[in-house]
């Protein structure tokens, strides 16, 4: 049968854009050329506000000296010494945890701050994940399990979205909404929000106050 007589053919024509389509569609929802991709982000931790400086004292009222003595030539006394102060100061450490695997292969730690004005920042530290389309960093109250039995609890309860994930490898800050309340939380996960599924997560261990 002729090759171009099939092509003409409604039904084939229909056949091959739904293939093409489909193909398109699968790329869209998967993108699998994450898997091979990088990105790699590097912040600094972030800084606490700084300390107010001490009040200056300042210096007692001259005295003249009395007429009969004869007048020497001053020595200015030297500067006294006050303790500069500190331009700024680490933020508290509240809580820490180490990431494990789920679906990708993750390694890390993460860290929950609190800055001196008050503020909260989630924070990971030497992170090792894969990218995924629309992965997403949450605080969440659900246990962390290994293996597949924890791939997909972190949506069951109570978490909150500290945003998309900046990058796959790296040391990154998120800062949490005012008014949150860290003692909600007990664990994080990187989780994959369009397939419901966390590539990595970690408990969160409580430091003493």
């Amino acid at each position: 049968m002729n090759r171009t007589r099939l092509v003409r053919r409604p039904w084939v024509l229909s056949i091959l854009v739904a293939g093409v389509v489909a193909v398109a569609a699968g790329l869209f929802w998967f993108q699998p050329w994450q898997l091979v991709v990088d990105e790699t982000v590097q912040e600094e931790l972030p800084a606490a506000a700084p300390a107010p400086a001490p009040p200056s004292t300042p210096p007692p009222p001259s005295t003249p000296p009395p007429p009969s003595t004869p007048l020497t030539p001053s020595t200015s006394p030297s500067p006294s010494t006050s303790p500069s102060p500190s331009t700024s100061a680490k933020p508290a450490e509240l809580a820490g945890g180490t990431l494990i695997s789920h679906e990708h292969r993750t390694t890390g730690t993460v860290r929950l701050l609190r800055a001196a004005d008050g503020s909260f920042v989630l924070r990971l530290e030497n992170l090792a994940t894969s990218s995924g389309p629309d992965v997403h960093v949450w605080l969440t109250d659900a246990p962390v399990k290994p293996g597949k039995d924890g791939w997909a609890v972190f949506d069951d309860g109570k978490h909150l979205d500290a945003g998309k994930l900046k990058g796959n490898k790296g040391n990154q800050n998120y800062p949490l909404p005012a008014g949150t309340d860290p003692a909600a939380y007990t664990s994080v996960s990187l989780w994959c929000d369009r397939f419901n599924v966390s590539f990595g997560a970690a408990e969160l261990a409580r430091h003493p106050a």
